[in-house]
């Protein structure tokens, strides 16, 4: 009778095989072994909308024949719950076949991949995991490192690079039970004119906060900084999608009702297809009257090139990311990051201010001749003369396919072995000046020393001058400092609402009984809301006070000052030597740098 009925479904052309791709985007756990999780998340995973999209272009295609419905299952862990039980239950059914596929995986969310994995593995579903640790170890380490040894030993598959072109044979592999070990594509990445597109639909979309989805308009980065490990897995050339890509995604996703957007390409400014592509959303946002905001990520030079910094704003960019990573010039060359020059530093922020596009910089911790004197010292600096909004402090980290990791690995350097804390925000290797202690508790003490209440009502007397908007600056602070603060997490892992799972914690740290667990989970709950609660209301006091100020458009500061030849030698943070030096080499190559 089943057979029958295949075959009559057969002939009407309806599927009678299902296969189900699950795809899972894992988090990591947080210091007492529990998943970071939120009722609402931040920006959805790019990777996610990545695979999402080849995976809906394979079903479309039929790539596993007429006979099998590819069905695409997709999760975010950070803000949902993966029940284990009920994939596999769904992938044991008769006639099912399907893959596990965790994506996007980081170094710091390999060990809960794994600990996923083994689940699926005990039930012989078949899994493969993919992202930067797979692809970074794969790329830059001589041998196969023993994590991804014992991934092999369970019979997961690992793949290396990207899947553009590649989905299709996983897919059929796993359908006929003879997935490889090993898909490794380092030597070979792909173009992406004219590829599927990321999407995610709507009901994942909304599990963030802001109605906001990514996109990735491009890979590749010309620059060699040695802690990154973007140029060694997506490579140093730029591959771009064209401006008809980027408009297909953005309609797509404003015919569910989703027009913010950050756009992922890890720096937009040296995208080659930057112009027409901002032309195309200029198009979309003046001419047609679509409502879209954008946020990028640029370098620290992105103001020299003509007519960038206008366009990104005419075409909806909202906030900057922007890698300014250190003030000292040599932390900066010893990093490889020769492409950041302090002498433009102050224009270049200006600039986006003057465009009325808010500032995001990252600033990194545990350079070799760091002390914790020194780096408070430069925290004040900036508050005082430089116009960045919002500061994300990260510790000197050397990842797995980083420049930085392969020097260490070679010399036999001791490395943090657990995965885990490879998030940028614990201390993985010994530092030549601090100790372990020391660092991790400068990292603790750098976020309380730029959000005081005195600077973040700074920042919003600057936005003010600038008819920049009040709230979102407070709104960004409020995040930045609390997530920091009361959460105990780094902000780009931050949400709204912590949620943890009495049953899912790292295996090895035990469950807690329900009569410990639950009061405290209650008890955290309630003193971050009232923490967060006394902060709300502290920066809409600044806030009022700034509006009811007669004088706040006069507003001026050594920051807003504008940039002019003697403020390196009146400025502090050029008051070093190694500054000094700094200065002179950027004025011997300033006609070449305006051309850049």
């Amino acid at each position: 009778m089943v057979a029958t009925a295949a075959r009559s479904a057969e002939r009407r052309g309806v599927p009678s095989e299902r296969f189900v791709l699950v795809l899972i985007k894992p988090s990591h756990y947080d210091a007492d072994g529990y998943v970071i999780q939120w009722l609402k998340g931040t920006i959805p995973s790019n990777t996610l909308a990545q695979l999402y999209g080849l995976a809906q272009d394979c079903a479309e295609r039929r790539v596993l024949g007429d006979d099998t419905a590819i069905e695409i299952d997709a999760y975010d862990e950070t803000n949902q719950r993966i029940k284990t039980g009920k994939i596999i239950r769904e992938l044991s059914k008769p006639g099912v076949s399907g893959l596990v596929g965790l994506v996007g995986v980081q170094s710091n969310q390999f060990p809960r991949a794994m600990d996923l994995a083994r689940k699926f593995r005990a039930a012989e579903i078949p899994v493969c995991i993919g992202g930067f640790h797979v692809s970074g170890c794969l790329a830059m380490l001589p041998d196969i490192q023993p994590d991804l040894s014992e991934a092999l030993d369970l019979g997961i598959s690992l793949f290396a690079g990207e899947a553009e072109g590649r989905l299709d044979d996983v897919l059929r592999d796993a359908r006929d039970g003879c997935l490889k070990p090993i898909y490794n594509y380092m030597d070979d990445l792909p173009g992406l004119d004219g590829e599927p597109v990321p999407f995610l639909p709507r009901r994942l979309i909304e599990r963030s906060l802001g109605v906001q989805t990514s996109f990735d308009a491009g890979r590749g980065c010309p620059f060699q900084c040695s802690f990154c490990t973007i140029i060694n897995v997506q490579g140093r050339k730029s591959r771009r999608r064209s401006a008809d890509d980027v408009e297909r995604i953005v309609r797509a996703n404003l015919d569910q009702g989703v027009g913010h957007f950050f756009i992922t390409d890890d720096n937009f400014a040296r995208n080659k297809d930057w112009e027409p592509i901002l032309d195309r959303l200029i198009s979309l946002r003046k001419g047609e009257g679509h409502g879209i905001r954008f946020t990028i990520q640029v370098d620290t030079l992105c103001h020299r090139i003509p007519g960038f910094v206008e366009k990104a704003a005419r075409a909806g960019v909202a906030k900057v990311f922007i890698g300014l990573e250190n003030i000292n010039p040599d932390a900066l060359a010893g990093a490889s990051k020769r492409q950041n020059r302090i002498s433009e530093y102050r224009e270049m922020l200006q600039a986006w201010h003057d465009a009325g596009v808010m500032t995001f910089a990252g600033y990194i911790i545990g350079f070799p001749n760091d002390t914790r004197a020194s780096i408070l010292r430069d925290i004040q600096i900036i508050q005082r003369e430089l116009p960045i909004d919002i500061l994300e402090f990260f510790i000197l980290t050397p990842l797995p396919g980083s420049a930085d990791h392969r020097k260490l690995y070679d010399q036999g350097v001791w490395m943090e072995p657990d995965m885990n804390k490879y998030d940028l925000n614990y201390v993985t290797t010994a530092h030549p000046k601090m100790s372990d202690e020391e660092l991790k508790g400068t990292y603790d003490e750098v976020w309380r020393a730029y959000y005081t209440p005195e600077h973040v009502e700074t920042l919003m007397r600057r936005a003010h001058v600038k008819k920049m908007s009040l709230g979102r600056v407070a709104k960004m602070a409020l995040w930045f400092s609390g997530c920091s603060a009361f959460e105990k997490v780094h902000p780009l892992e931050g949400g709204y609402f912590r949620l943890k799972f009495r049953r899912d914690r790292r295996p090895g740290l035990g469950i807690e009984s329900p009569f410990v667990f639950y009061p405290r989970y209650g008890w955290e709950i309630l003193r971050k809301h009232i923490q967060f609660l006394g902060l709300v209301l502290k920066y809409r006091r600044m806030r009022r006070r700034i509006e009811a100020d007669p004088r706040a458009d006069q507003y001026m500061d050594l920051a807003l000052a504008p940039v002019c030849e003697q403020e390196t030698e009146e400025l502090e943070m050029f008051a070093s030597e190694q500054a000094q030096m700094a200065v002179a080499k950027a004025r011997a190559i300033r006609p070449a740098v305006s051309q850049i």
